[in-house]
Formats: structure tokens, sequence, C-alpha cells
């Protein structure tokens, strides 16, 4: 098991199982999965990982400050999506959704574009 760690395997396989959730995600595409936000959180979590991985087989310092700055990056663009969405913002184009009454598809539950 001590090899497992200091070999930094053990994040090479955590960073397999990233890789299949987001193949997942992507192949699946659920109507309600606002996929850009996901698949950046993955990255973030993924460049944590490889932060760790270069910590423990004893890479330069500045691997393991380049995976952190890429985290970061990612993890705020994760956040930059998500509040823009909040804000009624579209996640694939950025247009905010039509606006009609009713119950229609149309109506604010349902963009009037394809989202991605």
């Amino acid at each position: 098991m001590t090899w497992l760690f200091a070999s930094g395997h053990v994040i090479d396989a955590i960073l397999v199982l990233v890789v299949g959730e987001a193949l997942a995600l992507v192949l699946w595409r659920g109507r309600r999965v606002q996929l850009r936000p996901l698949l950046f959180n993955l990255a973030s979590g993924a460049a944590l990982m490889l932060a760790v991985r270069a910590a423990l087989t004893g890479a330069a310092w500045w691997m393991v400050a380049a995976c952190l700055l890429a985290s970061f990056l990612a993890h705020g663009t994760e956040l930059g999506l998500r509040l823009r969405s909040a804000a009624g913002a579209c996640d694939a184009c950025g247009k905010p959704p039509t606006r009609t009454g009713g119950t229609m598809p149309e109506t604010v539950a349902f963009p009037s574009h394809e989202l991605i």
C-alpha cells in the first residue's frame, strides 16, 4: 500500500474515475444538467488531484503551484458560469430565456433556445 501512495498511482486511479465520470456526463447530457459548470468542477478537482500527485512524488514546487493555479481558474470559471446561470442567462449562449406567460414550452422554465 505504501508503494501505491509513494508512486502516485493511487491518484492515477482516482483520475481515471474522474475521466469516466466526465464521459458519462457528456454522454448522458440530461436536459436539466448544466454540463459546462459540471465539467469545470471536475477539472478543478482533477487539478487538485494532480497537485497531490506532484507533492507525493516529490515534484518541483512550481508543478504543485501550477496545478493549484489550474484548479483555482477552473473553479472560478465554474463559479462564474453558475452565477451567470442564476442571474437568468443560459450557459450555452449567454442569452436570457424568453419570458412569456402561461405554462407553454416557451415559458421561463423552458429556455427558447437549445441548451448545450
